[in-house]
């Protein structure tokens, strides 16, 4: 499966940002620190970390089922704006950023940081 293609669901998710945030964890280790905040029992975060070997997005390393992230926070980040902004917004960038910015109260701090941000790109 290719980089691009990876979609992670909100469980895998939770696994991944333990990942990104640790670089490397024990399973056994994974499996703890999900059951005190998710509640998650072993079974279902060792499955949950299988789908996420079997897609790609987390490699394994013995001895000691040792796992780390294969894919980063920002390229899953692309990927899932990239599929929101086709799916709500025929693939436009300027109509979910218009109809998002409708919808907020800008402070004139956050939209001059805006504007800057806007300025900086290369076209």
């Amino acid at each position: 499966m290719a980089v691009s293609d990876i979609r992670l669901h909100e469980g895998e998710l939770n696994v991944m940002e333990l990942l990104w945030s640790n670089k490397v964890l024990a399973a056994k280790d994974i499996s703890k620190i999900i059951k005190e905040y998710i509640g998650w029992e072993k079974n279902t975060t060792y499955t949950v970390i299988k789908r996420l070997i079997d897609k790609g997005a987390v490699k394994r390393e013995d001895p000691g089922f040792l796992c780390r992230a294969a894919i980063s926070k920002r390229a899953v980040q692309n990927i899932e704006t990239k599929v929101l902004l086709d799916k709500v917004y025929n693939g436009s960038l300027s109509t979910f950023l218009s109809e998002y910015l409708k919808n907020q109260d800008l402070s004139r701090a956050e939209y001059m940081e805006l504007e800057r941000i806007v300025s900086e790109q290369r076209f």
